[in-house]
């Protein structure tokens, strides 16, 4: 994947696929992020991107409702999981594709919604990829950016105890600059084991999972989420 430009490593889920598999499961209980993005930017009968998409764990809920989900990922491993989850499924309104947010080999003007969840769009730095959202989408099309609230929940506080080195107001300052408007949503990880939460904490934090998880009892995690979101 170094052919392309502007490839992001992502170890949680390059390093740890089945563990970050659990992460997803416990993502978002009530679905307040996905509705959120449905009254953004509605995908029923249009075309849409997941950019970053990963092993495509988000593919079948977008897929369910969408003419058809492109599914564009860098990472040749992550990608076959994303087909063998898509033929598993026998979902046929959905193509797993090599490419980057600098780079999709998509056509100009050929889609109608964009999604990047946790992936490339990190604020200042990400231009590159925010001319190639602008180049695919037909008019009137939309990006939704989905990155952690940096500022609440427990997993920002967590982030900050790590270390994490991101400044909230400039990365606000940032998609004001781009024309983005942001809707901040605070829901929570929920597994169903103490093992499942355990190990997703030491995918995610490596060495500081032992002292984080110390001091958290119980099977949630307070989660905030901020979505950027642009009609282009």
């Amino acid at each position: 994947m170094h052919w392309l430009p502007g490839v992001h490593v992502a170890p949680n889920i390059q390093d740890g696929p089945e563990t970050y598999e659990l992460e997803n499961r416990a993502v978002d209980p009530g679905g307040l992020v996905l509705s959120a993005l449905r009254r953004l930017a509605p995908w029923d009968d249009r075309v849409v991107v997941d950019l970053g998409a990963g092993t495509g764990f988000w593919v079948p809920h977008v897929a369910a409702a969408a003419r058809h989900v492109f599914a564009v990922e860098p990472h040749g491993p992550s990608r076959v999981r994303a087909m063998a989850r898509l033929a598993a499924a026998g979902i046929d309104n959905a193509s797993v594709l090599v490419g980057s947010a600098e780079q999709t080999f998509l056509a100009s003007g050929s889609v109608d919604v964009i999604h990047a969840r946790f992936a490339y769009f990190w604020g200042p730095g990400c231009e590159a990829g925010l001319a190639e959202v602008a180049r695919i989408l037909r008019p009137g099309g939309t990006l939704c950016v989905i990155d952690n609230d940096l500022e609440r929940g427990t997993f920002a506080g967590w982030l900050e105890a790590a270390g994490y080195q991101r400044d909230a107001g400039a990365i606000d300052a940032f998609w004001r600059e781009q024309g983005f408007g942001c809707e901040r949503i605070m829901s929570c990880w929920e597994f169903a084991e103490r093992s499942a939460l355990e190990a997703v904490v030491r995918l995610e934090f490596r060495e500081h999972a032992a002292g984080l998880l110390a001091g958290h009892t119980g099977l949630r995690v307070a989660y905030g989420y901020r979505v950027f979101s642009r009609r282009f």
